[in-house]
């Protein structure tokens, strides 16, 4: 058994990381024939495509997959604890299989994700929480086989948390979501430690991928079809600054723009680390979207440097036009927190007057979420939940109204759009522009998910477009 520590997660200290090759025991390969599983995700794109790899891993055990956890041989719980109702939600689930399980013994049920690499979490579940056959955390996913396999044989509660990342794992298997956009890890773990934040401490310090690695991961995904790649990072801006003394995000960046790959994106980016390099080379190349998401946090630098941002409101906006100078037609989106301990009405203020300068894209606006364990726990907190609130409300009526300023000048151009469905309206596809726009558009051929077409705008609203195929 091995339980999670937040003062050994917080250890950070300069090492070497082993590359070693998923292999799946020939003992458990394909030993749960017959079996079904059922996995729930939370979270961000992160935890989808740890979905993707565990998925893989299940089936390549045996487990086939279903979409009624009532049906499933195994439910497995893959989690989220950046804010406190992604974690509501989870155990809320538990709950509902706490009482399928006193209906059927022989069902089994694991935990894993970052909810399980807290402490409070994985202690509640020892005691309350019994009927809990397996958890395991961020950092060991490939040990997934021989943890359901000793669940099995033991019959007993199999808790293997580690609080430190290992080796980096290449050759997981992955079963991706569709056929036409594929998530890519470039990086894992985050070296910011930001106040109020508990990424750092589930998904452990910065680690990046050989470039080599990812590298001839996009290539294959060009040969099977794929239309486009998302760069995965809690940080991708830090990419190669452990690995390498002169290779860096902007150069990954452009190395996978000349695979020829119709389109990239990456999340999540820092502030801190967004260079000259990255910029200019997003600017230069068609391929890579004209997309970025830049999370501000707060508009006041006060709050930033008690948020632990490293940055200030001046180095912000400096960032944000020399992006909106060099990347033509860019639409950059952002995390906003209101009500963060010792925010005043004056430096709400000043998040709101950013935004009015920014105009942002899109907007991802928050109530502070207290996470224990976080520096940010310890700051006395002498705003009202009326008063955190009531800012939300105002700072949510401004982003929206520069949603639809920005979309409705959109109308009557023409925008390539990745086809990713059909709209639930009558007759209608979905996809999104090159600038993450979600468009809803008919069409007078037929059309197939993977297609890229020209739409012609025809109507703005808040949070969407209409439009036709040209």
């Amino acid at each position: 058994m091995h339980l999670p520590d937040y003062k050994e997660a917080r250890t950070r200290d300069k090492r070497k990381y082993n590359r070693i090759d998923f292999k799946i025991d020939n003992n458990i390969e394909k030993k749960y024939e017959g079996k079904t599983y059922f996995l729930k995700t939370y979270g961000c794109q992160m935890n989808e495509h740890d979905s993707e790899n565990i998925s893989a891993i299940l089936e390549a055990m045996g487990f086939s997959k279903v979409d009624d956890y009532n049906q499933a041989d195994l439910v497995l719980l893959n989690t989220c604890s950046i804010r406190e109702n992604a974690h509501n939600k989870a155990f809320g689930m538990l709950g509902r299989l706490k009482h399928l399980k006193s209906q059927n013994k022989g069902l089994l049920i694991g935990l894993c994700g970052c909810m399980a690499q807290e402490s409070k979490v994985v202690d509640e579940i020892l005691k309350d929480y019994k009927f809990v056959n397996f958890v395991f955390g961020t950092h060991n996913i490939y040990q997934l086989p021989e943890i359901i396999d000793d669940a099995v044989k033991t019959n007993k509660q199999q808790i293997e948390v580690y609080s430190r990342e290992m080796d980096l794992v290449e050759g997981l298997p992955v079963v991706r979501s569709n056929n036409y956009k594929a998530y890519v890890n470039i990086i894992y773990g985050c070296n910011k430690f930001c106040t109020y934040c508990i990424v750092p401490y589930t998904r452990g310090r910065e680690r990046s991928r050989k470039k080599e690695d990812i590298i001839e991961e996009v290539k294959t995904l060009v040969k099977e079809g794929y239309k486009e790649v998302t760069l995965l990072g809690q940080n991708v801006n830090a990419y190669g600054k452990d690995l390498y003394d002169d290779y860096n995000m902007g150069d990954l960046l452009e190395d996978i723009a000349k695979l020829k790959i119709p389109r990239i994106r990456f999340m999540t980016s820092h502030p801190w680390d967004f260079t000259d390099k990255m910029i200019d080379v997003i600017g230069k190349y068609s391929n890579i979207m004209p997309s970025v998401h830049l999370p501000v946090q707060s508009g006041s630098s006060k709050i930033l440097k008690l948020m632990g941002r490293r940055y200030t409101r001046e180095q912000y906006l400096e960032l944000f036009h020399k992006i909106k100078k060099i990347v033509p037609g860019v639409s950059i989106s952002t995390d906003i927190i209101v009500g963060f301990p010792g925010e005043t009405e004056e430096d709400f203020m000043e998040t709101l007057s950013l935004v009015e300068e920014c105009k942002f894209d899109n907007a991802f606006t928050f109530i502070f979420s207290e996470r224990e364990g976080t520096p940010a726990c310890k700051l006395k907190d002498n705003i009202t939940l009326k008063e955190k609130e009531e800012r939300l409300y105002k700072l949510n009526e401004i982003v929206n109204k520069y949603f639809l300023e920005n979309n409705k000048k959109l109308e009557g151009k023409v925008v390539k759009v990745l086809v990713e469905g059909v709209s639930d309206k009558k007759n209608m596809y979905f996809g999104y522009s090159d600038t993450n726009k979600l468009i809803n558009f008919s069409s007078d051929r037929e059309l197939y998910c993977g297609d890229i077409v020209d739409v012609e705008i025809t109507e703005a609203k808040t949070w969407s477009l209409d439009g036709k195929v040209k």
